[in-house]
């Protein structure tokens, strides 16, 4: 998933490297995610291989790292794991929610249009 510009900095020099080791290294370009991403489309490891079509949709899979706690700075090897975009996007779920509710309150506080502040998370 690409990284916003705002959370750059928060992401060690070396993340290119540590990415590509999770994904294609660890996991064998095969997403690990073994249903912690709450889909409930998989029973088991997720069966989708990064360049690959994606089971169900046919779009092709794009291999990411999530970072298991949503927090950038942690890069413990326990805290990352290889998840394909779908179960990246459904297990950040939450954490999307409340960082867009965040960003909404701070427009408002602003005296922002709180329907600017959507556009600009999406």
């Amino acid at each position: 998933m690409p990284i916003r510009p705002e959370n750059r900095d928060r992401y060690p020099k070396n993340w290119k490297a540590i990415s590509a080791e999770i994904r294609f290294g660890r996991a064998g370009s095969r997403c690990e995610c073994a249903g912690e991403c709450g889909r409930g489309t998989h029973e088991g490891r997720c069966p989708n291989v990064h360049g690959q079509p994606a089971y169900g949709t046919g779009s092709e899979v794009v291999l990411t790292v999530a970072h298991l706690d949503h927090t950038p700075e942690n890069c413990e090897r326990t805290n990352l794991k290889a998840m394909c975009q779908g179960c990246h996007l459904y297990y950040d779920r939450e954490h999307h929610a409340q960082t867009a509710a965040h960003t909404r309150a701070l427009a408002l506080a602003e005296g922002m249009s709180p329907l600017f502040a959507i556009e600009e998370d999406q």
